[in-house]
């Protein structure tokens, strides 16, 4: 059985619909609201969800993104970060530009500073030279119980990097 510490969540501060991705990600739809009244209602649903969570004793990171870049889907970590036994991180390639200054350094000074120990850094970025992504927990799904990773083969998701 696995377990975690805890769960990261980073603080949306420029959500929004992100033209570079809109075409390839089919979660994503344009709204009716305004970018003020969207940013208002995703961090609303952020912190009501990060309360619900803690009510029920389960410990949360919270970084607050600081918004030094074009970074709409900055809420989703998962894409371009995962966490891993012996204190091994994984730093994935991003299909979008703007996806790629998510990645920040700041964010993991931040989560070691509260206990989070990182020993090793396996860093795929590079691939994104070639072309080539894995948007991490978003391109796969981790089976840490029999160590398998599922994916589908997409844009986001090159087969020779899963």
């Amino acid at each position: 059985m696995t377990s975690i510490q805890s769960i990261l969540m980073v603080r949306p501060s420029g959500f929004k619909t992100n033209i570079q991705t809109l075409e390839n990600n089919f979660f994503q739809n344009i709204s009716n609201l305004n970018e003020n009244e969207l940013l208002e209602k995703a961090q609303q649903e952020f912190d009501n969800l990060v309360n619900k969570i803690r009510s029920n004793g389960i410990p949360i990171i919270v970084f607050q993104d600081d918004h030094k870049h074009e970074t709409p889907d900055s809420l989703f970590p998962n894409n371009w970060i995962s966490f891993h036994k012996k204190n091994t991180i994984a730093l994935y390639p991003m299909f979008a530009e703007n996806r790629r200054l998510e990645r920040s350094f700041e964010l993991i000074k931040f989560i070691e500073k509260n206990g989070v120990i990182i020993n090793n850094v396996y860093d795929y970025t590079e691939a994104e030279n070639n072309n080539e992504f894995l948007e991490g927990t978003g391109s796969m799904v981790l089976d840490r119980i029999n160590n398998k990773a599922y994916a589908s083969i997409s844009e986001r998701t090159s087969e020779n990097l899963v």
